[in-house]
């Protein structure tokens, strides 16, 4: 009893000195100005424990593939600590691309519309590990992603190696689309990406360089100072404004023998550019195009690109002429990538032209695996394929009847589901679902108080003729980006049904919503300080004023302050100094 008693005593006073002397520290190194850090370091036992647990706990491995809009945005918006989290990309940045056009001619420098992409992610309360390669091989059944790095050193070892994945998220982008046109591909310019604008921008100082040497004939100086735009899109057409400018406003000063044979033509298979906007801005682009002296050709389709000239086939008459160039950028579309196309046919869908997902951004036919941006497409599912699952769940009674109030509950969740029904609403002006459903009725069926399947059917056929693809702008893309990174962000609560909001097929609600776009707009500079801006609720500007808009709107999207800072600056600078001539 005696030993017990001076074995706890002993206990006792260990347990008190030490306690004695942990307030000791504390109280000394807090009057010391360090009481922070003293704390932490005399008070390790926690910290072990917690690290322990943390670290039995496992992380879900996140492999996002490009550093575009997608991308980019799905990583700026992802929190959850828990994921690990790997990018890998053959750019380590990410590109403000609607500044592009700007950039080829020297109104915005390259280095101010891109952000390193560590610099985007360093603020982030976990890791994001990067690697600067490209993905050549998705292996789904191993979950593994095949990757070879895109440095061009005599490093030794092998140059490829894989990352192992619980989720992936496809943000690949696109390429340009040539439509297989003979000769594009040798002897255009795309406008994709930065190193296309710079080689872009080398290659109208170097039409006027030749040009300018004294044994070039006329004829020859004519075709060297041709610059051809195929596309009539907002890209192509933004691109030749901005060169219209260059030309007027800089380089005729330079260059002041030069100035009668600069020409730049338009080409457009459609009957009009900008076919994507209002009419109004259209025959307002095409006006203002037609003042400034810039040649668009509608309905003229390429066939073919030389070295020196372009043949064009006239859809009016069938006729192919050529048409001589000094240098065409080629604007036209976009297309799949090659890693996309062989993942497309290796999971069954190498009969599309695009990667379709659900409405939740989920590769169909592939667990874990998600897809948003150019390289992918929403497949929108039909209201026509589930009527008879809708019908049966507003059904309630089993009847076979509906009242009004049987389908009330559903409304919102048919219409959060298939978005083509209010596309339908707002063209047959219509205020509500009730309106929809009586609207193909004869009057003494709009008078009776219940449907059947067949005229419900019947009121919802037409709905599906409004579903529309989704454009691949950065704007869609940026959503989508911060749509799935929310998602990501709620995942460990709910795992098991990540969709919503509504299953028709059985009980029960989803945890997330489907994605939806929602449009904030659009612009077309067009040059001279003149912007065209199509703006949510059917309002259209145009003019000088929509070109301070986009000013404004630009510069506050910009991914970073630097670049902000960087873009306004350059903006100035042109005001004050002009664009810069050189090649650098």
């Amino acid at each position: 009893m005696r030993g017990s008693y001076y074995t706890f005593y002993q206990k006792a006073s260990n347990a008190f000195r030490d306690h004695l002397t942990f307030s000791k520290i504390l109280v000394v190194c807090t009057i010391s100005g360090g009481g922070l850090v003293a704390y932490s370091d005399v008070r390790p036992f926690n910290n072990v424990y917690a690290d322990a647990a943390q670290a039995t706990i496992k992380k879900k491995k996140v492999v996002v593939l490009g550093t575009g809009w997608a991308g980019t945005s799905f990583l700026k918006n992802l929190k959850d600590p828990s994921l690990d989290v790997q990018v890998v990309s053959p750019c380590n940045y990410f590109a403000f691309t609607p500044l592009l056009p700007s950039v080829t001619v020297g109104t915005v420098e390259a280095r101010s519309v891109v952000e390193p992409i560590r610099n985007i992610v360093k603020k982030k309360d976990f890791d994001v590990r990067f690697k600067e390669a490209e993905c050549f091989k998705i292996d789904t059944v191993n979950q593994k992603v095949h990757c070879k790095s895109i440095q061009n050193t005599n490093v030794d070892g092998n140059q490829e190696f894989t990352v192992d994945y619980d989720y992936l998220v496809i943000a690949m982008g696109a390429r340009a689309n040539t439509f297989n046109t003979p000769g594009v591909v040798e002897n255009a310019h795309f406008l994709k990406e930065v190193e296309d604008a710079l080689r872009i921008r080398r290659s109208i100082i170097d039409c006027f360089e030749r040009a300018s040497l004294p044994s070039v004939s006329e004829d020859e100086k004519k075709r060297i100072l041709h610059f051809v735009v195929v596309g009539g899109g907002p890209t192509g057409v933004e691109f030749a404004a901005e060169l219209h400018d260059f030309l007027l406003e800089d380089l005729v000063k330079l260059y002041p023998d030069l100035e009668k044979y600069t020409t730049i033509t338009l080409l457009e298979a459609g009957d009009h550019i900008l076919s994507m906007f209002d009419k109004r801005i259209t025959d307002f682009a095409e006006e203002k195009f037609k003042r400034d002296g810039i040649n668009v050709k509608t309905g003229s389709m390429v066939v073919k690109v030389s070295d020196k000239s372009i043949s064009l086939k006239e859809r009016s008459t069938g006729e192919t002429k050529d048409l001589p160039y000094g240098m065409v950028v080629w604007s036209t579309g976009i297309g799949t990538r090659p890693v996309v196309m062989d993942f497309m046919k290796q999971i069954g869908q190498g009969n599309r032209r695009v990667m379709a997902t659900d409405e939740w951004l989920r590769v169909e036919g592939v667990p874990n695996v998600y897809a948003l941006g150019d390289c992918a497409t929403i497949n929108q599912r039909k209201v026509m394929e589930d009527i008879s699952a809708i019908f049966s769940k507003a059904d309630k009674n089993k009847s076979g009847k509906l009242n009004v109030g049987d389908f009330a509950e559903v409304i919102n969740d048919i219409i959060e589901r298939y978005p083509q029904v209010e596309l339908h609403l707002k063209s047959k002006k219509l205020k509500n679902f009730v309106e929809l459903l009586q609207s193909n009725q004869d009057d003494a069926a709009k008078k009776a108080t219940q449907l059947d399947i067949e005229k419900f059917k019947k009121a919802l056929s037409e709905v599906d003729t409004k579903m529309k693809s989704l454009p691949p702008t950065a704007q869609v893309a940026a959503q989508q980006g911060e749509y799935l990174a929310k998602c990501f962000n709620r995942m460990k609560e709910c795992e098991e049904n990540p969709e919503g909001p509504i299953r028709f097929r059985d009980s029960g609600r989803h945890h997330f919503k489907p994605f939806r776009y929602k449009h904030l707009g659009q612009f077309a500079p067009l040059g001279g300080e003149q912007t065209a801006a199509q703006l949510p609720g059917d309002w259209v500007s145009m003019g000088y004023g929509a070109q301070w808009l986009w000013y404004s709107v630009y510069a506050s999207k910009l991914v970073s302050w630097r670049t902000r800072i960087l873009v306004i600056g350059d903006w100035g600078r042109r005001f004050i100094f002009g664009r810069d001539s050189s090649k650098i």
